[in-house]
């Protein structure tokens, strides 16, 4: 006669069970993100070198460049008045002191136009975006005016007026810069600063008589200036009225600063480069035409463009990479419910094999990358990593149905982790929806499965 032990099933031991391996498999995907962070560690160091590749480049040919300019310096002199005592009489002396102070006025009306000449300097396998820059202004000074600070004429230095330009990269600068005011020709010269805190560098010219050049209610004047540059251009509008129209071989540009171009004015942008025009009134900013003692930094008002790559190779590694838990731990679900569902038997190792596998995309993306496109690089990658685990799989899983299925799988993850990175403003929208059919299959595949055993 049969005992009840011999005719119930010997249970199975813990470590065979479907909870022990999915711990193992849960314990395993853990531990291989410490590899995947060194990747990433890998990525960011990359992505420092080109940024220090491209300030090497852009140092030499020439730095962005910022305008902010031509400004009307006319000094003035105060006095400052203070009382002793002179110890042998005793008597109260009063002295006084002229101390030179500095009026600032800005043109009435200022034209600006510029011919952006962009091109792509390459070092090993770096590249920045530089450009040549002619720059051709013209506007109007209208009478300085000291009433609204009561400032007598007779204080005002009329002889020793100058006009100033603040801008950045002197270097760059191909040309000797000559202002027409008024008829008469002035030379700007480099001014050093003795502000530590200043970012700005400063031309000027020598001594201006503006009572013999200012005769008329507005004087005109005109200059041109050419820069060799990189990154961005911007000006302070400190017209009036202020216009500027660029033109540029550039397809990509991108508007920055305090105003954006005006869409009436047919600003346009094709793969032959761009059109924009800005104008820009004095109620559109928050400052007035003169300033006396100290002129203020301007920079928030500024405006231009950024001359830029449009994709960085490393923000797409970066992307890819922060996925590479979604897929680790996605591939490893697939094996583990092959597993389950056809009782084959994979060792913890194998499972080690397949996720160094997954790790190592990552390093072959980011080498290929640097020698080619990203969407090259991502397919040659992509390719050797499902080539490689698929052909691992058939020993593994002998025979060709799973096998077939997970290379299928993998092609679909990494397919779909692709449109993800170069989507960005549906990439939620669309991961999302990815991830919800990926559940509904898992959900689907695995209802057939005796978990309790």
């Amino acid at each position: 006669m049969e005992t009840t032990e011999n005719q119930n099933p010997a249970p199975t031991p813990f470590f065979q069970s479907n909870t022990a391996k999915m711990i193992m498999v849960g314990i395993l995907t853990l531990v291989l993100l410490i590899p995947l962070e060194f990747v990433k560690s890998l990525i960011t160091e990359r992505s420092f070198r080109q940024e220090e590749v491209i300030t090497e480049i852009n140092d030499k040919w020439g730095e962005s460049v910022y305008f902010y300019g031509p400004i009307l310096k006319v000094p003035y002199t105060t006095f400052d008045e203070t009382l002793s005592i002179n110890q042998k009489t005793n008597e109260t002396v009063k002295q006084r002191k002229a101390i030179t102070k500095y009026a600032y006025f800005f043109p009435e009306d200022l034209k600006a136009k510029s011919i952006v000449v962009t091109k792509v300097l390459n070092r090993n396998n770096y590249e920045s975006v530089v450009y040549s820059s002619k720059m051709n202004f013209e506007g109007n000074y209208i009478q300085p005016d000291f009433s609204s600070k009561n400032i007598p004429a007779e204080v005002i230095q009329w002889n020793k007026a100058t006009i100033l330009i603040k801008t950045t990269n002197l270097k760059s600068i191909k040309d000797e810069v000559k202002i027409n005011l008024g008829g008469t020709k002035f030379t700007f010269e480099p001014v050093y600063s003795t502000n530590p805190n200043d970012s700005t560098q400063a031309l000027e010219t020598g001594f201006i008589d503006l009572k013999s050049i200012l005769k008329t209610a507005k004087t005109n004047f005109g200059f041109d200036i050419t820069y060799n540059g990189s990154k961005q251009i911007k000006m302070v509008p400190i017209g009036k009225t202020t216009q500027l129209s660029m033109q540029s071989n550039w397809s990509s540009p991108s508007f920055t600063g305090n105003f954006l171009p005006d869409d009436k004015t047919k600003k346009k942008i094709d793969a032959n480069g761009f059109t924009a025009n800005w104008k820009i009134l004095h109620i559109n900013r928050a400052f007035s035409q003169q300033f006396f003692e100290n002129l203020p930094d301007l920079g928030t008002y500024a405006f231009g463009v950024d001359f830029v790559i449009p994709v960085n190779q490393y923000q797409q590694n970066e992307r890819a990479a922060k996925y590479g838990f979604l897929v680790i731990g996605l591939t490893f679900l697939i094996f583990f419910l092959i597993q389950s569902i056809s009782k084959i038997r994979i060792h913890i190792f194998q499972y080690s094999m397949i996720g160094l596998a997954l790790i190592l995309f990552y390093t072959l993306l980011i080498s290929i990358t640097e020698h080619s496109s990203f969407m090259k690089a991502y397919l040659i990658a992509a390719l050797a990593v499902i080539t490689l685990i698929s052909l691992y799989s058939v020993s593994i899983l002998k025979g060709r149905k799973f096998p077939l299925f997970i290379a299928a799988s993998l092609t679909g993850l990494y397919t779909f982790i692709y449109v993800i990175i170069q989507l960005e403003n549906y990439a939620l929208l669309v991961g999302s929806i990815g991830l919800f059919c990926i559940l509904a299959a898992v959900m689907y595949f695995s209802r057939k499965i005796d978990w309790n055993k």
